[in-house]
């Protein structure tokens, strides 16, 4: 045990290190605006100060010319004049707009922030590493217990006899209700297998409300802000329930601002007593500045004491007159009167934040934040982690370690955690993934899926989830023939087929290790376009490539959405168009050989899904073959034909 958490702190370390090595690299060989033309800064903005919001001090950064950006809310940002890697001030990005970006800052804003143009730069924050560090050196028993499953050193209970249900959901299907009644009556882990378009986040929710019913304390957290917002959003409709959001409230969506903790601690009560305290204090603060401050120069080696002792004696000494002995005497009483003032309002507030935490049936955050001291010493029946499959174990283990049992819901079969470090690839492990290969007795595959037509569903079915999904009736026969203008029918799949076509292939554009194929970007923007003449919304069309690259200039030719497989992760669109990129003579098609990619890509799809590649090149992999031979069974490979 010591061993093996001796090494996951190493691997935190590493991949740590190269975060921020990696941002520090880029930062100091790049220039401006070639960060900005990856999305990772934005240069010569102007900033305004536009006032308080929970505390928090709210700049505007806006420019003439429009603000293209990865940079999203809840990033951190590093603020500088001309060379970043020379400041430390550092702020949360609360809102976008085509030529603005607002960002929160805890801290006095510098004169240089809002009166020059500056650059923002996507900051590596090393707080999330820091507190799994710190979790792992200080692991109590819950934690250990999580890791001796995977460990063969403790064997999983039984599960307790299943309480009766009365469901708040009534739509749910059947697995849905067995993997609730198996987490509801197990005594200390159970995994909810929730493959695509599912249900995963719906089950959670009734999960949550029912062991709340029953009087337990409930921590919810996933691996990003988004997963923990969705599942609060369905929370809040449960009116009945007492709910609080943990984490810097500027990561929170707007619509979730009332559930945060920041926000319940400004509206409650007792914030009114603190309010009139801080009235005190600024009176204090005007009456003080008619006194002499005692600094080093006036002091003379006098220790405040010193001081005091002196002024009551009506002395003066080491060149100080008794008048500028008095005059600090009375600077320091008012002081320490002040300092009394902030011990109050801290008490306050500490109190507050216990009453609130006491009074809540649900705390909700991000694995990262369940390491807060807002929650130290609260004591929880049960952690439900979402998103599990994503997280690494330093991650997952800090919200286990908070809890009686744990609840781990996601899919091994899509994107694992993105690890950046070669040293550290040993996080791709997760302890979802673990868990269910050493006792699949302990989960339960959510089996009906409501995103994808039947046909869309039946290869990632068999490929990847032995046959065991179904289709739900209200998805079974959708096409995109329901929602498009054309009188021709189409099928839901087409594979084109770019082997045939004599023109240059895969690439590497100027200092860059990604890669392009232009062949493959016209062809993707080409069907966009088809299919924005025929009627479909840009909102309805998606475009995925494993490239960033090929992302990048795929996005500068239409208006549809364009990521990376892991931005899609999570998301769906009525048709999905797939750039492989990869075509070259040697078979070779680097990471696609991460099947669980393919997955996620091809799983996006409602109605349509189109997939454009170079079938020679991506044959030899058994994976892809397969998949070629899927779209050739069901005629719908087409070879391209360049005109």
């Amino acid at each position: 045990m010591k061993k093996y958490i001796k090494n996951l702190i190493i691997l935190v370390n590493y991949e740590r290190d190269a975060e921020i090595e990696l941002m520090r690299f880029e930062i100091a060989h790049m220039s401006g605006q070639k960060r900005e033309e990856l999305g990772r800064a934005i240069n010569k903005v102007k900033g305004k100060y536009i006032g308080e919001e929970l505390g928090l001090k709210i700049v505007q950064f806006g420019r003439s010319e429009t603000i293209d950006t990865e940079i999203s809310v809840g990033d951190m940002v590093l603020v500088s004049t001309d060379n970043p890697l020379k400041s430390d001030f550092t702020g949360t990005v609360t809102e976008k707009g085509a030529r603005f970006i607002k960002v929160a800052f805890d801290k006095r804003i510098p004169r240089w922030v809002v009166k020059k143009k500056v650059r923002l730069d996507l900051y590596a924050n090393d707080i999330t590493f820091r507190r799994m560090e710190d979790n792992l050196k200080h692991l109590n028993l819950k934690g250990k217990n999580a890791l001796e499953y995977i460990l063969n050193e403790r064997n999983p209970k039984k599960n307790r006899s299943t309480p009766y249900i009365n469901y708040i959901d009534q739509s749910l299907n059947d697995s849905q209700k067995t993997a609730i009644e198996n987490a509801l009556s197990c005594e200390n882990f159970f995994l909810i297998h929730g493959p695509f378009g599912t249900g995963k986040t719906r089950t959670l929710v009734e999960l949550i409300s029912q062991e709340t019913r029953q009087n337990h304390k409930v921590l919810a957290t996933a691996e990003s802000n988004a997963a923990v917002d969705n599942i609060l959003e369905r929370l809040m409709e449960n009116k009945k329930l007492n709910l609080t959001r943990l984490g810097h409230p500027q990561r929170v969506s707007k619509h979730n601002i009332t559930q945060t903790l920041a926000y319940k601690v400004e509206n409650h009560k007792l914030n009114k007593k603190v309010d009139k305290i801080h009235k005190k204090i600024n009176n204090l603060i005007e009456k003080r500045k008619v006194y002499t401050k005692p600094t080093p120069q006036y002091r003379r080696g006098y220790g405040d004491y010193d001081i005091l002792y002196n002024a009551s004696k009506g002395k003066g000494g080491r060149g100080i007159s008794a008048e500028k002995m008095k005059s600090m005497a009375q600077w320091i009483e008012y002081n320490q009167q002040i300092d009394e003032l902030h011990d109050d309002i801290k008490r306050i507030e500490n109190k507050m934040i216990r009453d609130i935490i006491e009074t809540s049936d649900v705390i909700l955050s991000t694995n990262s934040s369940a390491a807060l001291e807002s929650i130290a010493r609260t004591k929880f029946d049960v952690a439900i982690i979402d998103e599990a499959s994503q997280a690494t174990i330093p991650s997952v283990l800090i919200p286990i370690a908070k809890a009686h049992r744990f609840i781990l819901a996601g899919d091994h079969k899509q994107l694992p955690p993105t690890i950046i470090s070669d040293k550290a690839q040993g996080l791709e492990k997760t302890l979802f993934e673990e868990l269910i290969k050493i006792y699949p007795f302990k989960s339960q595959l959510l089996n009906v899926q409501y995103r994808m037509n039947s046909l869309l569903m039946k290869f990632p079915n068999k490929e990847f989830y032995n046959n065991g999904l179904k289709s739900d009736s209200s998805v079974d026969d959708i096409t995109i023939n329901d929602i498009i203008n054309s009188n021709k029918k189409e099928d839901s799949m087409l594979f084109i087929d770019t082997s045939n076509v004599d023109v240059d292939g895969e690439m590497h554009l100027k200092d860059s290790k990604s890669i392009v194929n232009e062949l493959e970007a016209d062809i993707a923007v080409n069907v966009a376009n088809d299919y924005l003449k025929a009627g479909l919304c840009e909102d309805d069309i998606g475009i995925i490539s494993p490239y960033a690259d090929q992302v990048k200039i795929i996005q500068e030719r239409t208006p549809v959405e364009v990521k990376t497989v892991d931005g899609f992760q999570g998301r769906e669109k009525e048709i999905i168009i797939i750039s492989t990129v990869r075509s070259n003579n040697d078979g070779n098609i680097g990471f696609l050989r991460d099947l669980r990619r393919l997955n996620v890509a091809i799983t996006r799809a409602k109605r349509k899904l189109i997939i454009i590649g170079n079938i020679d090149t991506l044959n030899n992999n058994p994976t892809y073959s397969r998949l070629i031979d899927f779209a050739r069974e069901n005629n719908d490979l087409i070879k391209f034909r360049h005109t």
